[in-house]
């Protein structure tokens, strides 16, 4: 993956979390929400950061699969062996609660498999990156770009190193499912202390990433959007994220965008 290409998807990032927060620091501001057929929240903020970003990457001779975008049929992305996942604002719910757990997610998949990933949190400032053959790092507070050495240097590599003494579950906010807490209490019993600990939109994949929670177990509905940038972010790390029933990957560019249940799993420090 080119350094370019990377630097030009931080900007992306940058400018459409720009967008958002421009809607979310206005007491005034209509988010204009509305539902899309599953029922899941569209704001206003999604679709200013959508246009931003495709605008970014529509610079590069990739296509994009964006969440916002047009869905274009299994027949012609087939053809796709290289292209952007862009999930404009993930957490729409934490956007809409105003807790500001929500990111900008864009990742550049080959082959079926992340290689690239970014995650801005347009509200801490804080920004992850990654790319095969380079690393993970996180970046925080975030105000300019620079160059790539400059950002690098600035960044802390991850995993981090973390001593603790509990096994730590990170489990979604908003999405708890039976399944998730039959999960929690295998742990449990498998480890003598384990903490649980619960975040929104695609940072429950950081955490992993950053050594911060050993495992994020998944089962309940995400669509490929939701997961690619992170996907790289945590397998830059030494992690990854492995179907549930089953020890294969998630894959990418499938006929079906919705993603199987799955289990993030960390580097062992």
């Amino acid at each position: 993956m080119k350094e370019e290409y990377i630097l030009k998807a931080i900007e992306a990032a940058l400018l459409a979390g720009a967008e958002i927060m421009e809607v979310y620091e206005d007491p005034n501001a209509d988010f204009q929400v509305e539902r899309k057929a599953d029922n899941s929240p569209l704001t206003i903020a999604d679709r200013r950061a959508n246009e931003t970003i495709t605008r970014a990457l529509l610079q590069m001779p990739y296509p994009i699969l964006s969440e916002e975008g047009k869905q274009l049929p299994y027949a012609e992305r087939a053809a796709w062996k290289e292209f952007w996942v862009v999930d404009p604002l993930d957490g729409t719910k934490e956007f809409i609660k105003r807790n500001g757990e929500f990111t900008v997610n864009i990742a550049f998949v080959r082959e079926g498999v992340p290689v690239m990933g970014v995650i801005y949190v347009p509200v801490k400032r804080d920004l992850y990156f990654a790319a095969e053959g380079i690393g993970a790092f996180k970046l925080a507070d975030i105000t300019q770009i620079g160059s790539w050495q400059e950002l690098t240097e600035r960044a802390v590599r991850l995993p981090m190193e973390e001593k603790r003494d509990t096994f730590v579950v990170v489990a979604s906010r908003s999405h708890c499912t039976p399944e998730t807490e039959e999960y929690i209490a295998r742990m449990r019993r498998e480890h003598d202390r384990v903490e649980l600990r619960s975040s929104g939109s695609s940072l429950k994949i950081c955490l992993v990433a950053e050594g911060k929670a050993d495992v994020y177990p998944r089962f309940a509905p995400t669509m490929e959007w939701d997961t690619a940038a992170g996907h790289a972010i945590v397998r830059a790390a030494g992690g990854e994220i492995w179907q549930a029933e089953k020890h294969d990957l998630l894959q990418y560019n499938k006929e079906n965008l919705l993603n199987p249940w799955f289990i993030v799993e960390r580097k062992e420090l």
